[in-house]
């Protein structure tokens, strides 16, 4: 069971493979002798083609007969319904199927073609030709003469000659009979292993050939069919003299093989055969049985006395590949001895292969016309191509000579289908001679060759073609409407009205140009202006005039050439430029823009500033403008003149623009203090005020503008016990705490005044006196007191002083004074009395002389230099001893890790005469202040020809955003309380109280450090020495 599913799994899977190659096999059986126009199959049926609806197919479904052109087919289809017919040609088995052997099944094949190509099939019908009745046997001759010795026994048998039928199975020989036996002789059919079946005449009694010699029958022969078919021969039976010894084979089967080219009278074989008898029944005679057909007796011979078998006619292979010779050999006795030769004929190349067309496409007088629009795979014929020879001499290929569009497809074994492999073009070629070959694989081969002619038929498949493809005009703008610009052409291969062509504009034309469809000649209809559009890109078409039409286009480029006949435009009618007025000379200031729609020289612009103007320039080409001159916003805010833009064209054309130069503000100018006016100048105020009451204001101001110009307030210095505030923005001075008694006597606040200007601020001090007191009962004492203080000169503190130098061994001198003796105290405060009651002239002397001895202080060597006395006046009311009072406010970044304690250090020097202020030259002071503001150089004075101040900044000094605002050399303060006792506990490092006037002054260096103010700290150090 296992082995019949996998036989139908096999046979489904190879169906399938069969179909999908578009190759199918159908097999039908059909009876010999057939009348015509007997139904036989139906192929639409049976290939499951009903299936395939009409509407999907180009055409109607088609079957097609292919056979060979001269043959007489013996059946018939209908091409339409696909039914298979007989026709009027005889079926006859065997006269179809003569040389197979009489075992052998028949078969009678053609093919068939399924039109359209959508389900082109080519199906090989082959048909079962069934063996009827229609052979009677016959024996090999009419009269059958048998010699029987007379001593044969009962029961010998003796061998008839056999009836020979042509038709098959039961039809074929079936029974023999014997007829007037007379009870003397009977019969017997034997079956041979070949599936023979041979009479053979039985003796039943004894003979006596001297009583009767001869014995007369009938032997009749009968097949099995329907309707049964018999024939007679007689049977003459002589009774001869004993032989009792039959001849012997030395071999009973034999096997040779002989080339079929062998020639007439090669040996086949040698048969040798022996007899026990002597003489005349020792005899030999060979010869054929009747059994051996009429082909193998014409083509061999058998010697009858030797045995030798040779080749009587020429072999062919492809007529009986082998042949059965049944030999015997005979001593004229009852019994011949039987011998079988199988004499196997092997080929020899010497068929050529045949060629036979079958056309698909049916040929006009030998030729197929095929449309050039063919399309691809279409099927022209079947081609079959056989070769009688076997094995490799009959293994044959098909091939074309040389390379055409078409292609030889296999289907079957030496089948091929002739279809198209490309697509065929009349234009390059209009016919083919297509030369087919075949060719076996003997050695050496053999060929054959066949021509078929193909013409293709002509289509219009061919589209127009422009000379040039893409097509580049150039015309000059403002031109004429109507101007001519060029004339397009085109070609086309084919001819008559698929040629003739017409010329139109694409749907991407503008509507500025025109193309006649006859002549291609292409105008500017309008006036084009290459300021709006410089190139145009369009297609243009060539159509021809067959059926369907067919159309190519070209791509055109119009250029459109410049003319100037435009000024050059600035981006803007006015230019505003800013710039800082820390700009630098040559300097970029900005950058003027200019375009001119133009091309070339046209477009080509030069700048230029109009008039004489020395302050600035203008590069000519990129138009970037630089100052000669550097910049100040306080004299000068701004500045305009005019651009001038001129073309390079052959008639140039110009335009001008307007440009403004803002001058930006820098912070360069620091704030400058207009209340207080002067160090010198006091305030009262009563203790009696009530905390948060405004006390004094202080005013300042900044010449820059904007942030530049934001000024913010704090006190820096002099407010120890934190007596009084200042608010930032406005500078209103207030009393923070209720005064106290210790609170008595004369304030000096510090006052920073910074602008917010960036990157770096800029600052001033000053010094406010408040004076706390009920009134101003004495105001003599108190200038004298705000006075007392500004005699010292101002020297710049550095970070590390030479240890030669005078303050350094001041300091040790001081050092060693305080922490040495009490006598030394003790003449400090007798000094300090006696200098308090001395008389006015004589401290205005002793000033005059103290200042004579100071020298100005040396901002290369950051250090104050102090003169010794030459003489030393010994007056017993004079003092001996140098007053010294100085304030330093020191402001350092304190995030600067690489400042190194680099300071900015300011020295105040305290006594200063208020008489030697008149001694500096105020004139060649720069003022920081506007034209109509008040002049407050007069609150200003200092006896050194140097600035009060020397300052040390932290970037190079000529940078405008590190000036600081010199402070005058009376910005020193000293507090005193008259009426109140010394307090020698007061923390304010900046008051000095005294217990009455004249006061005696100590000598303490005190060193201040208040919160840090804009990422700076300050520290005020106060020395006095008397």
């Amino acid at each position: 069971m296992d082995l019949l599913s996998g036989t139908y799994i096999f046979a489904v899977l190879l169906a399938c493979v069969v179909f999908q190659s578009g190759a199918q096999e159908k097999n039908y059986t059909v009876r010999e002798e057939m009348p015509e126009n007997v139904l036989i199959g139906d192929l639409l049926k049976d290939l499951n083609l009903s299936l395939i609806p009409d509407k999907s197919l180009t055409s109607p479904m088609q079957f097609k007969l292919v056979y060979k052109t001269g043959d007489v087919p013996l059946i018939r289809i209908e091409e339409g319904t696909g039914e298979i017919f007989t026709t009027g040609a005889r079926i006859d088995r065997e006269k179809l199927c003569a040389g197979i052997m009489l075992d052998a099944r028949c078969f009678y094949e053609v093919e068939v073609a399924v039109l359209p190509d959508e389900i082109f099939r080519l199906v090989k019908i082959r048909f079962l030709i069934e063996d009827i009745n229609d052979n009677a046997p016959l024996f090999p001759a009419t009269v059958i003469n048998i010699s029987i010795p007379e001593n044969s026994a009962i029961n010998s048998r003796y061998a008839l000659p056999a009836a020979v039928d042509p038709d098959i199975g039961i039809n074929g020989v079936q029974n023999y009979q014997l007829i007037k036996g007379q009870n003397i002789f009977g019969l017997d059919v034997i079956e041979t292993p070949e599936g023979d079946k041979m009479p053979q005449l039985i003796v039943q009694k004894e003979l006596d050939r001297e009583e009767k010699d001869t014995y007369v029958m009938k032997v009749k022969v009968e097949d099995g069919g329907f309707p049964q078919r018999s024939s007679t021969a007689i049977l003459q039976v002589s009774v001869a003299d004993t032989n009792d010894n039959r001849p012997v084979f030395k071999e009973n089967e034999i096997e040779v093989s002989i080339p079929e080219n062998a020639p007439v009278g090669t040996s086949v074989t040698q048969l040798h055969a022996t007899d026990a008898d002597i003489g005349e029944n020792a005899k030999i005679h060979f010869y054929f049985s009747n059994l051996v057909s009429n082909i193998a007796k014409r083509l061999f011979h058998l010697n009858t006395t030797t045995g030798l078998i040779t080749v009587k006619e020429p072999l062919d292979r492809e007529e009986a590949p082998s042949h059965k010779l049944l030999v015997l050999a005979t001593d004229g006795g009852s019994m011949p001895a039987r011998a079988m030769v199988l004499v196997n004929v092997t080929d020899i190349n010497d068929n050529v292969p045949s060629i036979d067309i079958r056309y698909i496409i049916n040929p006009t007088n030998g030729t197929v016309v095929l449309s050039e629009n063919a399309p691809l795979n279409t099927k022209v014929a079947l081609i079959t191509v056989t070769d009688k020879d076997a094995d490799h001499n009959g293994r044959v290929t098909c091939f074309t000579d040389h390379e055409v569009p078409f292609r030889l497809r296999p289907v079957f074994s030496n089948q091929f289908l002739l279809e198209t492999a490309a697509y065929l073009d009349y234009e390059s070629t209009r016919e083919y001679a297509i030369k087919l070959l075949a060719a076996d694989a003997g050695k050496p081969p053999l060929n054959q060759s066949s021509m078929l002619l193909i013409k293709v038929k002509d289509e219009n498949d061919n589209a127009p073609v422009f000379t040039q493809p893409f097509i580049s005009i150039s015309v000059p703008e403002n031109n004429s409407p109507g101007t001519q610009l060029t004339k397009i052409s085109a070609t086309d291969a084919d001819s008559g009205q698929n040629a003739e062509i017409s010329y139109l504009l694409g749907i991407d034309a503008p509507s500025e140009f025109n193309l006649d469809h006859r002549t291609g000649i292409l105008t500017a209809v309008k006036k084009l202006d290459r300021e709006k559009q410089e190139k145009y890109y369009f297609t243009v078409l060539a159509k021809d005039n067959g059926i369907p039409s067919l159309i190519t286009n070209a791509t055109v480029l119009v250029t459109v050439l410049d003319q100037n006949d435009n000024s050059p435009i600035f981006t803007h009618n006015e230019y505003n430029f800013y710039v800082p007025e820390n700009l630098p000379r040559h300097g970029t200031v900005g950058l003027i823009t200019v375009t001119d729609p133009d091309y070339g020289e046209n477009s080509a612009v030069t700048l230029s500033i109009v008039e004489v103007n020395d302050e600035f320039t203008i590069d000519p080409q990129t138009g970037v403008i630089r100052p000669n001159i550097s910049f100040d916003r306080e004299k000068q805010e701004s500045y305009t003149f005019y651009v001038k833009a001129e073309d390079g064209g052959r008639v140039s054309r110009s335009s001008t623009a307007k440009v403004t130069i803002n001058v930006v503000d820098v912070n360069d100018n620091k704030p400058v203090f207009v209340v207080p006016p002067s160090n010198y100048s006091y305030e009262l105020v009563l203790p009696s005020t009530s905390p948060g009451t405004v006390v004094f204001q202080v005013v300042a101001i900044d010449n820059d503008t904007g942030m530049n110009a934001e000024i913010r307030y704090s006190i820096v210095g002099g407010n120890a016990n934190g007596l009084f505030m200042i608010e930032q923005i406005s500078g209103n001075i207030t009393l923070k705490e209720k005064c106290i008694v210790a609170d008595l006597g004369l304030h000096r606040l510090v006052v920073k005044a910074k602008d917010l200007g960036q990157p770096d601020s800029l600052f001033n001090v000053v010094i406010v006196n408040l004076f706390v007191n009920e009134s101003v009962t004495n105001a003599t004492l108190i200038n004298e007191l705000v006075h007392k203080s500004i005699e010292t000169p101002v020297t710049q503190n550095v970070e590390t002083t030479d240890a030669s130098s005078p303050t350094s061994d001041y300091v040790k001198i001081m050092v060693a004074i305080v922490a040495g003796t009490i006598t030394v105290v003790l003449v400090i405060f007798i000094t300090a009395v006696v200098r308090c009651r001395q008389s006015p002239h004589l401290k205005a002397a002793q000033k005059n002389k103290q200042n004579s001895e100071w020298v100005t202080p040396n901002p290369e060597n950051r250090q104050m230099i102090m003169m010794k006395k030459k003489k030393k006046k010994k007056k017993k009311n004079a003092p001996k001893n140098l007053l010294l009072n100085f304030v330093t406010i020191e402001e350092a970044k304190a995030d600067d890790a690489d400042n190194d304690g680099n300071s900015v250090t300011l020295d105040l020097p305290i006594e200063l005469e208020e008489q030697t202020m008149g001694k500096y030259n105020w004139g060649t002071t720069p003022t920081t202040f506007k034209p109509d503001s008040p002049d407050l150089a007069r609150h200003y004075k200092s006896a050194s020809p140097q600035p009060a101040f020397q300052i040390q900044p932290e970037t190079p000094l000529n940078s405008k955003h590190h000036i600081i605002q010199e402070l005058p050399l009376d910005n020193t303060f000293v507090a005193c309380d008259s009426i109140s006792k010394c307090s020698s506990s007061s923390s304010d490092p900046y008051s000095v109280s005294e217990c009455s006037y004249p006061v005696t002054t100590f000598k303490a260096p005190v060193s201040v450090h208040v919160r840090p103010t804009d990422s700076r700290t300050s520290a005020i150090e106060i020395c006095s020495e008397i």
